[in-house]
This record gives C-alpha cells, structure tokens and sequence, in this order.
C-alpha cells in the first residue's frame, strides 16, 4: 500500500536529511551494497528513528549506486511518514505496508535482506505494559523470523539493545559482547532488555534451522535528526531547552555515564552488520566515549550557545559510584572495520541544525 503524499497530517512537516549527513552513510558502505542490486528488501519499523535513518539512507544508495533496489517497509502507522518524511511517500523504490509485527500478512515474492527494526516505544510500567512489551517484541520476531524463512530471506538483521547486559556493574567501564550481566527481574525496565535477549535467542535458533544468516546489533545511545526532543532521551530533552532558549535542566543529580552515537555512524554500522556480519554474531553498536549526564548539557549549552547555566536537580550521594552504560565496540572495529566519525559536540550541531530548519517557529 502506497499512501499519498497528500495524506493530511497535524503538525509541522519535517525535512529530508542533509546532504551532508547521507554523504556520510554512503561513503561508509559503498563496499556493502552491490549485493542489494536489482534486491528487494523487507525493512519492519519504518517510521521509527532507526527505520527513518535506514530508508533515507538506502533511497539514496539507490538514486546514486543506481541499484535498481526496492524496499517493503512495514509501519504499525505509515501514515505519520506524511509528518516525519513526506519525500519518502512519493518514491516508487518504497513500499509501504500496515500492520501490526506480530500479525502482519506476509507480502508475496522473495526478500532476501530483511531488516527487524520494530520495537515498543514508551515508558509505561506496570503488568500490563509489560506483558504488552513482551508480546511486542518476542511475538514480532518470531513473526519476523517466520516472514524471512517463507520469502527465502538470505539475510536478516535484528536491532538488538544494550539493556540485555542488564545493570552495568561499576567495577566495569565497557560492556563487552561477551559479558555475562543479565536484566534484573525486580526492574520495570527489565522486560525490554529480557524481551530483546529472548529475541537473539530466537534469531540463533531459527537461522540455524532455516538456513539464513542472522546478525544482531546491540544498539546503545544516540543522537540525530528525527530524535525526539520531548521524549525519554536526556540529550534531546537538553537540545530542546537550548534551541528554546531555556535553561538545560537535568532531572537527576547527573552523575550517570552514557555515550553517544551520531546516527550516521548508526546507518553505516546497521548496513554493514547486515551485509558483512559474521552470521549468528552480535555486535556492539554505540560509542565507547562515556560522558556524564552533567557534562552532556553543559556540551550542550556550549555547543549550542545557551546564555543559561545548567541547572541539576538533585545533589550527587556522597560515596555513590555512578552509573553506566557504554558499550566496548571493538568487536565491531576489529571484524568490520566500523569506527566512530562524528564527534559528539559535532553531532550535537548537526541534530540541533536539522530541528531548527524542521521546526523553526514551533520550539517547546
């Protein structure tokens, strides 16, 4: 189902991506996409900030490369694309489909590239989130999985999370491909990072069985255009105050460490672990540069030019190791050549630039 680029949708109409940032991605897979030549790919969450990254990446490998590629992207609702990408409606290499992950018909013909990108959004809690984000996730790529062995599907990507670690122990500054951590039961966020590990296990098993290769890419923190400025992610909430002429709050005490990718990086990385990953491999997909929540908003304010000082909500306990979640990517470095190349106050310019073109008069 083509939707029209007509379709009438609240709120301000958001631009392509720079020139510049798909430049990026493309020039950091130009050895990846021969194989998608004359291919058809299937590609589940589309209009999501991965999904989004990965179409407008992939319509520019193929105007440019002249692949002669098409892609099938299904969208619980592809109509938000008249918001967020209306440029993609009107392309005949693009597809789009309705539907639910975990219930979706499957479409007829081979797909032999099949990107699961579906995930549960949000930050409700209680039993029936969870079970709600369980079924999401595991039910969808079982679906997913279903969908690849019945289109003779050679290659098949699952984004993955870095919640599967579970809590990063202080003791440890990098999370490796090989620890051992768990999510934590207790924990309401515990069955996102559950839900995503049972769905790598079911990756492994049904490959193996069905005779495709599966890779895993154990996404982290990022930043870049079609980040949400008024969601859960702290450094989107810090570019919206900025941009706003606000001062940049942090909700904490702001001594959790994080790190942060720019999403061409992530395009690139996503595009090479499915065409050159090792089959039944998972690979850290993030930066290894920590950085605490407090120092991100002042990097921000500075990159930014806020004339406000940040303000911390809380004062930091006295003794309290902080916490973390940075990822070791030397896997992804050693087997795949893949490397960060955006630096984060570089980055943090860029997304800022694109909001502020996307939604000049509108800033909360």
């Amino acid at each position: 189902m083509n939707l029209p680029p007509s379709l009438e949708r609240s709120g301000p109409v958001l631009p392509p991506l720079a020139r510049e940032d798909l430049d990026q991605v493309l020039q950091g897979t130009l050895s990846c996409w021969e194989e998608a030549r004359g291919q058809t790919l299937f590609i589940a969450g589309g209009t999501g900030f991965f999904g989004l990254w990965l179409l407008e990446s992939f319509a520019a490998a193929n105007d440019r490369l002249k692949l002669g590629a098409r892609a099938v992207v299904l969208a619980r609702h592809p109509e938000v694309l008249a918001q967020k990408a209306p440029h993609l409606l009107a392309r005949a290499d693009l597809e789009f489909i309705a539907g639910d992950v975990r219930t979706f018909p499957f479409p007829s013909g081979r797909y032999p590239l099949v990107i699961h990108a579906a995930t549960p959004v949000g930050t409700a809690v209680g039993a029936a989130a969870t079970r709600e984000i369980l079924d999401i996730i595991v039910g969808g790529t079982r679906r997913m999985l279903g969908f690849a062995a019945h289109s003779g599907a050679r290659k098949f990507l699952l984004t993955s999370s870095g919640a599967v670690y579970g809590g990063q122990p202080t003791s440890i500054n990098h999370l490796t491909e090989d620890g051992s951590g768990v999510p934590g039961p207790p924990l309401p966020v515990s069955a996102y990072g559950e839900g995503k590990r049972l769905a790598e296990q079911l990756c492994m098993d049904e490959s193996r069985r069905a005779g495709f290769e599966a890779k895993v890419a154990r996404c982290f923190a990022f930043v870049g255009p079609h980040l949400p400025l008024d969601g859960q992610f702290a450094i989107g909430n810090f570019i919206r105050d900025a941009l706003s002429g606000k001062a940049i709050r942090v909700l904490g005490d702001g001594t959790s460490h994080r790190s942060y990718l720019y999403a061409t990086d992530l395009a690139v990385w996503l595009w090479t672990i499915l065409f050159r990953g090792a089959p039944a491999r998972a690979y850290n997909v993030g930066s290894r540069d920590a950085v605490s929540i407090a120092q991100l908003a002042t990097l921000v304010g500075t990159t930014l030019g806020s004339p406000h000082p940040v303000q911390i909500a809380e004062p930091a306990v006295l003794g309290q190791a902080p916490s973390r979640y940075v990822p070791e990517v030397q896997r992804a470095a050693a087997e795949l050549g893949l490397r960060q190349t955006v630096p984060l106050a570089e980055a943090i310019r860029r997304t800022a630039n694109w909001w502020r073109a996307a939604t000049p008069t509108t800033l909360i």
